[in-house]
């Protein structure tokens, strides 16, 4: 069996409409999650940064 046949029944199938729809929730959720890390991770990099220029002149 090729794989575009068993694409073509998957897109076919009930089942394979399932696991579209699962495949594009997880796009969406890891889009959400990887901007929202970036967006932290930004900031807690600054405030890492003046706690520790803070700490170092005391």
């Amino acid at each position: 069996m090729k794989s575009t046949d068993l694409a073509a029944r998957l897109w076919r199938s009930d089942q394979g409409q399932d696991i579209a729809e699962y495949a594009v929730m997880l796009a969406v959720i890891l889009v959400i999650v990887i901007g929202t890390v970036r967006l932290i991770g930004g900031n807690a990099n600054n405030v890492f940064s003046t706690v520790g220029s803070t700490i170092s002149q005391q």
